[in-house]
């Protein structure tokens, strides 16, 4: 008797100890999963507008369920500011014959500050350059591309002047009636910004917003370390010049290699001289921008290109807690970053 009860004894520590291993492995299994859940996972989108490849990467993957709005935003701002959208605020502008056109208030507000840019340049960033890129088609098929004949080059230049457009309480008129503008060197800059300020509303911590080659970052990556942004090599768009170490900040490059084409063996780009019509040439092949929002730094990424690097060094001046790399045709690197 004594014999079976020891043994029954034996056998039911034999379970408990059994029992409570499976406990611990349970439990173990959950911690690990919730840890599973909780820990920080990179995820990326991709959607094309703007005439560009736009992006969005989160770090924590409770926040990757907003990239549905994020697209939803690139498409409303899409619908009110490109000139080429029929029913958008710039294309009833742009066809309106002179006449008094009321915007929505980004609208308004981003023509004000597109405004103060072109005075600010004297007229070297001129929103109303778009009768000039209509003529030299960079977005057309291969074969339409070539440069425009000097008679159509000086007819479009008369219509080209930021002071002949009128703001006055939330509505718009082009004095001249063969006017047409383009936000095409801020525009992107601006949404990034907007997109921006709704993920930091929706308490996003640590994410990539990237407008084709406007680059907006929130906060920090999870583990503390800055974002590290390349610079790429205007000769070989497979290299970096050099990275940039960002914490919530905008990186925004301009580039005359963005959109080309070659015809009898001479480059044309798409950042147009005002003044005369033609693709600028100041000696910088691109100009890239560190500043606290990206609306900023993509009009001072095209206005730096189109001055020069010594005028463009004088020009950010004004504007604080902002740095600039400006890269020539031969090789040779100015940065103002300490």
């Amino acid at each position: 008797m004594f014999q079976y009860s020891k043994i029954m004894k034996n056998k039911l520590s034999q379970k408990i100890i059994s029992l409570l291993l499976i406990i611990a492995a349970c439990f173990a299994c959950f911690f690990f999963a919730s840890q599973k859940r909780i820990s920080p996972k990179t995820e990326s989108f991709q959607g094309y507008y703007f005439n560009t490849v736009v992006s969005f990467t989160f770090y924590n993957e409770k926040d990757a369920s907003l990239h549905e709005e994020c697209f939803s935003l690139c498409q409303h701002y899409e619908n009110l500011l490109s000139r080429t959208v029929e029913g958008s605020d710039i294309f009833n502008i742009n066809h309106s014959n002179g006449e008094w056109i009321s915007v929505d208030a980004e609208t308004y507000a981003l023509l004000q500050i597109a405004a103060q840019f072109c005075s600010q340049t004297d007229g070297m960033l001129d929103y109303t350059v778009a009768p000039l890129m209509d003529l030299w088609n960079f977005t057309g098929s291969e074969s339409e591309k070539k440069p425009p004949e000097h008679a159509l080059i000086q007819k479009a230049l008369a219509d080209v002047d930021y002071q002949k457009v009128e703001l006055s309480d939330g509505k718009v008129r082009l004095i001249n009636p063969n006017a047409k503008i383009d936000l095409g060197f801020i525009a992107k800059g601006y949404i990034g910004d907007k997109i921006r300020d709704y993920l930091i509303s929706q308490n996003v911590e640590s994410a990539i917003i990237n407008l084709g080659g406007n680059i907006l970052t929130i906060g920090q990556k999870p583990d503390g370390k800055p974002y590290q942004i390349g610079i790429r090599n205007p000769k070989d768009k497979n290299t970096y010049l050099d990275t940039l170490s960002v914490t919530n900040q905008c990186v925004t490059t301009s580039g005359t290699y963005e959109r080309m084409f070659l015809y009898d063996g001479i480059v044309y780009h798409h950042i147009l001289d005002p003044g005369t019509g033609m693709p600028i040439d100041t000696g910088l092949v691109s100009v890239t921008i560190l500043s606290d929002d990206a609306t900023t730094g993509d009009a001072l990424s095209t206005a730096c290109l189109l001055l020069g690097t010594e005028k463009g060094l004088e020009f950010i001046k004004s504007f604080p807690n902002t740095n600039a790399i400006f890269v020539e045709t031969d090789g040779t690197i100015t940065s103002t970053l300490p």
